[in-house]
């Protein structure tokens, strides 16, 4: 029986695991299964990404190149871009994008391209495990349902789950190893098997009654996410508006030892979860004619925040008697968060796109995101760092908080600075003016000689 042998094979390490999709997920995943003992096949179609990988390189933050050139070596990791190696894996854990269309309806082409390709060179008694973030009901929807209409039947000819992911780049206390992981199979077969392979992979597996309950609670967390920071953004801007200090607020809130949770105000969402996951939870409600007047609020709100820290400069530097259309402004921090070069979603870029739109000559700076491309495709580096040259801006916008920025530094160079993220919060200076506190007047006018 295909699942018994299946069990044992998993059991004894011996199955041939792949991982479709090289990315922040797949990668980090295909390092944590040569850890638990398996030879693992890593596909992407991205040749580059390939190469790199096979010359003993990592492209992301959290894998270490050594522990890449390590597992290539020993023929535990096998990097290819040929879908034709299906043929050989007995498990294909599916790690690809799936983003939002123009019109904010959920893209699931990348799935659907594997799962043609699965179809190809699926072998009987294969386990597929889903991990990309998608609406309840895909699992089946997209995969089984093809699958079976084949002539194979899931939970005998083949087995199916669904695994959400839960990276969260840079964070140093919890990785692919030791965050729980959700488990939903389409059948106790199915699941039983996802949770033997996971098992060997992660230190903890969270079995669940199917895969629509596994895709419903990873857009559960991050809905709660996106709705909480829209609310403490929507309190920003009160605060902003009644000259009171969001932040300060916000920590004495803190000290209630119960029924309280922070969140934090900033310029906006990013990352590939908390901006999307919500919107494929909204998008398949309206198959059942319900709508989630909670979810379109908050991703309103969280949408805005760009435009709102575009309107906060030009208040600042009105105070300063400038405007934005020709004021030289510097971006510190691009990426999505600190410590990282993760640019996906981040709101620093259509921030970035908006000061150019008003007219402003627009820089930035990120020791760690050090390029990307504009809405022109044009290539757009980061400035080096520069005291002297620093001091010449008429303006600098905090976007990402990152540790290495020499905060008091920047704060002595006497440059207006609009601070989104608090990061200057045990600097006393004039020249700061943070998101959510309101515009001291007073204080920028003596400045500038009022």
């Amino acid at each position: 029986m295909v699942y018994t042998l299946l069990k044992e094979n998993l059991q004894n390490k011996t199955a041939k695991v792949g991982v479709v999709g090289l990315g922040y997920v797949g990668l980090p995943l295909s390092m944590e299964m040569v850890k638990g003992g398996f030879t693992v096949y890593g596909i992407d179609l991205d040749q580059r990404k390939v190469d790199t990988l096979l010359g003993g390189e990592s492209y992301i933050q959290d894998v270490p190149s050594a522990a890449v050139a390590d597992a290539v070596v020993s023929g535990k990791f096998v990097p290819t871009s040929r879908y034709e190696t299906i043929r050989e894996l007995d498990t294909i854990s599916i790690c690809v994008p799936t983003p939002l269309s123009e019109n904010q309806d959920p893209d699931t082409s990348f799935i659907v391209s594997v799962v043609n390709e699965i179809k190809k060179y699926i072998k009987k008694g294969t386990l597929i495990v889903l991990e990309s973030t998608t609406y309840p009901g895909t699992t089946e929807e997209l995969i089984q349902y093809e699958l079976e209409a084949m002539g194979l039947t899931a939970g005998r000819d083949f087995f199916l789950c669904f695994s959400p992911e839960r990276v969260d780049p840079g964070n140093p206390n919890f990785n692919t190893y030791n965050t729980p992981k959700v488990i939903g199979g389409t059948t106790e077969q199915c699941k039983e098997l996802g949770v033997t392979l996971y098992n060997n992979v992660v230190k903890t597996v969270v079995p669940v009654s199917s895969p629509k309950v596994a895709e419903m609670s990873k857009l559960l967390e991050n809905t709660f996410r996106s709705i909480n920071i829209a609310f403490v953004n929507e309190l920003a801007m009160m605060c902003d508006r009644m000259t009171i200090d969001v932040w300060e607020v916000i920590r004495a809130a803190s000290t209630k030892p119960f029924g309280f949770m922070s969140f934090y105000p900033g310029p906006g969402i990013g990352g590939h979860c908390i901006p999307l996951d919500p919107m494929y939870l909204s998008w398949k409600a309206k198959e059942f004619r319900f709508y989630s007047k909670f979810i379109e609020l908050a991703q309103s709100i969280n949408d805005n925040m760009p435009e709102y820290v575009l309107n906060k400069t030009a208040q600042v530097l009105n105070v300063y008697a400038k405007s934005i259309r020709n004021s030289k402004v510097l971006i510190l921090g691009m990426s999505y968060k600190p410590d990282i070069d993760d640019l996906r979603e981040s709101p620093g870029l259509e921030i970035y796109e908006l000061f150019k739109t008003s007219g402003a000559k627009v820089d930035y700076y990120d020791p760690y995101a050090t390029s990307f491309k504009d809405e022109q495709d044009r290539v757009v580096h980061t400035v080096k760092y520069d005291p002297d040259a620093f001091a010449q801006y008429d303006c600098m916008v905090l976007i990402t908080n990152h540790r290495s920025f020499s905060y008091h530094e920047l704060a002595e160079m006497g440059v207006p600075i609009i601070d989104t993220r608090n990061a200057f919060a045990d600097i006393k200076s004039d020249n700061i003016h943070k998101l959510g506190t309101g515009i001291q007047h007073q204080d920028a006018k003596v400045l500038v000689g009022a």
